[in-house]
């Protein structure tokens, strides 16, 4: 009798157990009671609003209530970043950044929040890279030419960005380190002026955001010599890394990342981020993404918050050891 109750329990248990793995996340009591404020600290109309307003249709769905986004744009995020880390942390107000999140601690010398301790991570949406171009009649070829040519002429080509401390600016800065190689940086503010002069012979080479430039390469007037990321782009197949072109393990590619408040409670982290993840099935989002050259990841909470930080201490590494400063 006693073996046959033992048997009960265990199979009891292990019936419980199997049930534990199919049970989705929590989903938290009343969550939400009101429309979603999604923070975006860059201006209306660029590639991150761009991003924030083609998930709000699906995740308004999701979540049963109207999204807004607010732009904050201002001091390199840091305004937008200072909303949310002081909004309460009942999920109604989130963070939609890029890699700027892990960059500006290391560009201002005191933020008016904790970074370490402002933000509960929701989910890495994607990522994509930004891309070195050159004129069409440039005798550039590739990014090997690059780097043969960067040695063998030091400090002698120029290359443009959309300004310090951008995330051209610092992937160039990067390559410059990592292939111990010397290119001048011209700054530029925004990507046109950037475009504009590489078209008309004033730098050498740019360091640009792929939909930026993507026009300009598909119509001739500009060659792509690698991409910054991991791996080749779907929109630029025939392009190598830079990694391919001879610098191992550099990466540099802009990744969008969806943050709360701290002490978010964890259902409340959990439902949205199965929110944000089927939001980002929709056919208009997938569009959006698609010209963003983004793809896709949609990393837990957890992997979110190990990537910030370990992006944060790659760039404070990066901007103390080539002396990068703020206008």
């Amino acid at each position: 009798m006693k073996n046959t109750m033992a048997s009960c329990t265990w199979l009891a248990g292990l019936a419980l157990s199997a049930l534990a793995c199919v049970v989705p996340p929590a989903i938290a009591q009343g969550f939400p009671t009101k429309p979603i404020r999604l923070v975006v600290p860059f201006p209306a109309g660029g590639g991150t609003d761009n991003v924030a307003r083609a998930l709000g249709e699906g995740l308004a769905k999701e979540l049963g209530q109207p999204i807004v986004v607010d732009n904050k744009a201002g001091a390199g995020t840091v305004i937008g970043n200072d909303t949310v880390a002081k909004s309460p942390p009942d999920g109604h107000t989130l963070l939609l950044n890029t890699s700027a999140f892990s960059i500006v601690p290391s560009l201002f010398p005191k933020l008016p929040y904790a970074q370490d301790k402002a933000f509960a991570p929701i989910v890495l949406i994607g990522r994509a890279p930004n891309v070195a171009v050159v004129r069409a009649d440039s005798s550039l070829k590739s990014g090997a030419d690059l780097l043969v040519q960067a040695r063998t002429k030091p400090g002698k080509l120029t290359y443009g960005s959309a300004g310090n401390g951008t995330s051209t600016h610092l992937a160039a800065e990067l390559l410059k380190l990592t292939a111990r190689i010397q290119v001048t940086h011209v700054p530029y503010k925004g990507a046109s002026p950037v475009v504009n002069d590489l078209m008309g012979g004033q730098i050498d080479l740019a360091f640009a955001t792929l939909p930026s430039v993507a026009p300009f390469i598909a119509n001739g007037k500009l060659r792509a010599l690698a991409v910054t990321s991991a791996a080749r782009s779907p929109l630029l197949p025939d392009v190598p890394t830079f990694a391919e072109s001879g610098v191992p393990g550099y990466q540099a590619d802009v990744w969008y990342g969806v943050f709360a408040p701290a002490g978010t409670p964890a259902a409340v982290v959990d439902q949205l981020h199965g929110a944000f993840r089927r939001a980002s099935e929709t056919q208009e989002f997938r569009k959006r993404a698609t010209s963003e050259g983004m793809q896709l990841t949609l990393d837990a909470s957890l992997e979110t918050g190990r990537i910030a930080r370990a992006e944060e201490e790659k760039w404070r590494r990066v901007v103390k050891e080539q002396g990068i400063k703020l206008d």
